[in-house]
């Protein structure tokens, strides 16, 4: 197991359940099912459009009760669509993470341990959609299509969802991902 320190620069929750932007807060309390008040909040959620498998709406375990981003991925990000800027509450980010190559491709079952005893899994990348990239569009007008740009550009860096593992606070501050050991599966075989 890989052990990587990285620092929480923002932490950010939702100001009603029903909204997508987040805004700065300045701690983070999660519990088991999540933040508290926040649109992804709970054990279970129900399957959407990135779940073809299960009908639409069906009960599922929830796996993106949190999201975390990365300064470094959200500058490219920024780059590749020919923008000042890209800020993580337009994303409806949760924390905001700085010091971590390649951020968004650390692998499934990652471990983010805080200072407070926190902690969240990786449960995967978290896929670009145009609702993302209207938000960011809505910070441009004048410029067309940023939320076709977005997902083209945001594919693979858009940061991770997350769920908690441990409840704690989360704060700005050092924080510690544990990266499990790698294996390759191809077609049955372990390389």
């Amino acid at each position: 197991m890989t052990e990587i320190t990285a620092k929480v620069l923002a932490v950010f929750a939702t100001p009603q359940t029903r909204h997508f932007r987040t805004e700065p807060v300045a701690v983070l309390n999660v519990d088991l099912q999540g933040i508290p008040g926040d649109r992804h909040y709970g054990f279970t959620r129900p399957a959407g459009a990135r779940e073809k498998w299960y009908p639409a709406g069906a009960e599922i375990r929830s796996d993106r009760q949190l999201t975390i981003v990365s300064t470094e991925e959200l500058a490219g990000i920024a780059t590749a669509m020919n923008l000042p800027e890209i800020k993580p509450e337009w994303l409806g980010a949760n924390i905001l993470l700085e010091g971590v190559p390649s951020f968004t491709n650390i692998p499934w079952g990652a471990r983010l341990f805080f200072e407070s005893g926190a902690a969240l899994v990786n449960e995967g990348d978290n896929a670009p959609c145009r609702f993302a990239g209207r938000e960011v569009a809505n910070h441009y007008p004048g410029r067309d299509n940023l939320d076709l740009l977005f997902v083209k550009c945001a594919k693979n860096c858009r940061g991770i969802i997350a769920t908690v593992e441990q409840a704690g606070s989360i704060q700005l501050g050092p924080v510690r991902l544990k990266i499990p050991a790698q294996k390759i599966w191809t077609a049955g075989t372990l390389l």
